[in-house]
């Protein structure tokens, strides 16, 4: 197996960006030894919030949080995803699965042995991240779904289908510029230079090139199972599990995913569920301290 590692030197320097890398071991069906990234910040001995970013973005995604959240008291932990930003990039494309992402990220956690976790996910990192529950239920405290969703292969509607076309036609994604677009507030310069540092070159990005193809809204992709047997657990579950999402998201507030969170998982019944106005699918770049402020509540209450 191919493995690509994103130079050091191309992440040196990035604005708002002064977080210590960290690494975990994890290990792929056939024994290959990946790296992956993640940032720890806070006090240890506090419980973990743990940040799951999306694609095409990285850990990079939370630098506005992850200070004001240290700053209540709380540990903060954000991995990359593999194949994203720090974490090592195997250059197949067929490596990477939901099943594979759910696993690296299972390994990690346990590997990390955090316990009492406040989970707050968006995009992929909703749909890889909400799979870990019925592995790993007893370690989460509470869940907060933010602009993502689970699908289980009901359909494709036409915003996704054109994002299905253009990753699949092109060389090199224009990672930055993607970034750009799903944000309402306009990125400068510095920002959308630190979103491409990852991927050199194309070759680079087998894993957000993978994605997109990944999402399980065809009623034949091979992520529909695994989604389906979530959706069954997570109807079983009874903890604290609150939405937020930006009203300018044409992907996942666009498609009413916060509304089948709420009407399905017992323990969003009740909760003070919260729709932005403003920002657009990476609600971290539009609305960091209203999600600070949000999930410091959420825990505290």
């Amino acid at each position: 197996m191919e493995i690509l590692r994103t130079p050091d030197e191309r992440f040196e320097g990035l604005v708002d960006f002064p977080f210590a890398p960290h690494y975990r071991e994890v290990t792929t069906e056939d024994g290959t030894l990946l790296r992956m990234h993640f940032l720890d910040e806070g006090p240890r001995d506090a419980a973990p919030v743990l940040l799951l970013h999306g694609n095409p973005s990285w850990s990079y995604l939370y630098r506005h949080m992850i200070p004001g959240l240290v700053a209540r008291g709380h540990r903060v932990v954000v991995p990359d995803l593999m194949g994203m930003g720090r974490s090592d990039k195997p250059a197949d494309q067929d490596v990477y699965t939901l099943a594979h992402h759910v696993d690296w990220l299972s390994q990690w956690l346990v590997g990390e042995d955090l316990q009492h976790i406040t989970l707050f996910c968006q995009d992929w990192g909703g749909t890889a991240g909400l799979n870990l529950l019925p592995l790993h239920g007893e370690r989460f405290d509470r869940v907060i779904a933010s602009n993502t969703g689970l699908p289980e292969g009901r359909g494709i509607n036409k915003f996704m289908e054109d994002w299905l076309v253009f990753s699949q036609s092109v060389d090199e994604l224009p990672i930055g510029m993607l970034m750009n677009g799903g944000t309402t507030r306009a990125l400068s310069a510095e920002e959308i230079r630190a979103y491409g540092a990852p991927f050199p070159d194309g070759t680079y990005q087998a894993s957000p090139k993978r994605f997109p193809l990944l999402i399980p809204v065809q009623p034949e992709n091979p992520g529909v199972p695994q989604t389906k047997a979530t959706w069954v657990y997570l109807e079983t579950w009874e903890k604290p599990f609150l939405t937020v999402f930006g009203d300018k998201d044409p992907v996942a507030y666009g498609s009413g995913a916060h509304t089948v969170f709420q009407k399905r998982i017992p323990g969003a019944q009740g909760q003070p569920h919260v729709v932005l106005e403003g920002p657009n699918h990476f609600i971290q770049e539009d609305a960091p301290d209203e999600l600070i402020e949000i999930i410091d509540r959420f825990i505290r209450a």
